[in-house]
This record gives structure tokens, C-alpha cells and sequence, in this order.
């Protein structure tokens, strides 16, 4: 039976390879066929290419530790912010805030696509991307609905950055509970 969902495992972890790789291999045992992390080692990704399914990365291309199974990651180059952090802060105009990066500010991006992503699936995320870049296409726009089926965001609404941050509800389709 097919059934299109996401299912949550928690490590509480950002770097434990072993720890991260068992959590992936339990979502493999469960059926999943691409497994996607909110961590900083490649133990998920190794294991997806050892059990012959596909895997999205973080933080950093992981196409090295799995060349099969690593189809894309979110990545982040830091060093146009740190560049620009330190000459502010060498003539005096540095001030405290909080910094997310962004597309457009060519901090995060995607790493290139393993040859397996078809081509149209390759222009459908980057028409995406650049519609990110743009503006035209806000990721916490409603209408959203939580797991249960509760509408969460209202059609046209933007959730704040602030708002995005205290998000502790799972969409519709993802499949976990958030521990308390």
C-alpha cells in the first residue's frame, strides 16, 4: 500500500552518527524510501544508500558519504555574513540582532542534484528556489492545516518569523508527536 506521509523519529541530537544513523535505519525498517535530517552527520544518509533508498541532507552537501542515495541538501555558506560581521565590527557599525539566512542572500541554497533527480523535478525546485529569491512564494503562507486537520493559517496569511519560531504543531501528513 502506498500512502504519501512524513514520519518523525527524534535524536535530540545535532552530531551523533550512530545515534542518527539507527533513527534512519528505524524509519527504513518502517518503510520510508527517502529519508530527509534536521542533523549535521552523514550516519542518515549512509544509511539510506546501505538499505538502497534516497536521502536529502543538511547543513552541508553530504554527496560524499552517500553518492547514491544523497539526492539534493539545503545548504549554508556563512561566509558572506561573517565577512561582512567583521568589517562592521572593525568600523564600529556592528550591532547585536538576530541573522537567519536566506536565499536571497546567497547564504543558503541547494547542493547540485544527484543525477538520479529527473530533469523535471530539477526545474520544478528551482522554479521554486527562485520564486523564494523573489518573494513570490512564502513558505508559511496559508491556508495550513495541522496533523489533525485544523486550520492553523488562514488563506493568504503569513506567519511572522517570530510566529514561524513557535511552531509546536506538526502540518497535515507528517505523522509523530512533539515530545513535551
Amino acid at each position: 500500500m502506498f500512502r504519501l506521509c512524513v514520519l518523525v523519529v527524534w535524536t535530540n541530537t545535532w552530531y551523533d552518527p550512530a545515534t542518527e544513523k539507527q533513527a534512519a535505519l528505524s524509519l527504513l525498517d518502517a518503510g520510508a524510501d527517502v529519508i530527509a535530517q534536521h542533523q549535521d552527520t552523514p550516519g542518515p544518509q549512509q544509511a539510506a544508500q546501505e538499505r538502497g533508498a534516497y536521502a536529502i541532507g543538511y547543513n552541508t552537501d553530504m554527496r560524499e558519504f552517500a553518492p547514491e542515495a544523497s539526492l539534493t541538501s539545503p545548504i549554508w555558506n556563512w561566509g558572506p555574513y561573517y565577512v561582512e560581521t567583521v568589517k562592521a565590527v572593525k568600523n564600529g557599525t556592528w550591532k547585536p540582532e538576530q541573522y537567519y539566512g536566506r536565499m536571497k542572500d546567497g547564504i543558503v541554497d541547494l547542493a547540485p542534484f544527484n543525477d538520479k533527480v529527473p530533469q523535471e523535478v530539477r526545474d520544478l525546485v528551482n522554479e521554486k528556489k527562485q520564486e523564494i529569491i523573489d518573494g513570490k512564494f512564502f513558505v508559511f503562507q496559508g491556508p495550513i492545516k495541522d496533523q489533525e486537520g485544523n486550520l492553523r493559517v488562514k488563506e493568504g496569511e503569513r506567519l511572522s518569523h517570530e510566529e514561524v519560531l513557535g511552531i509546536n504543531w506538526f502540518v497535515e501528513g507528517v505523522e509523530g508527536e512533539i515530545p513535551q
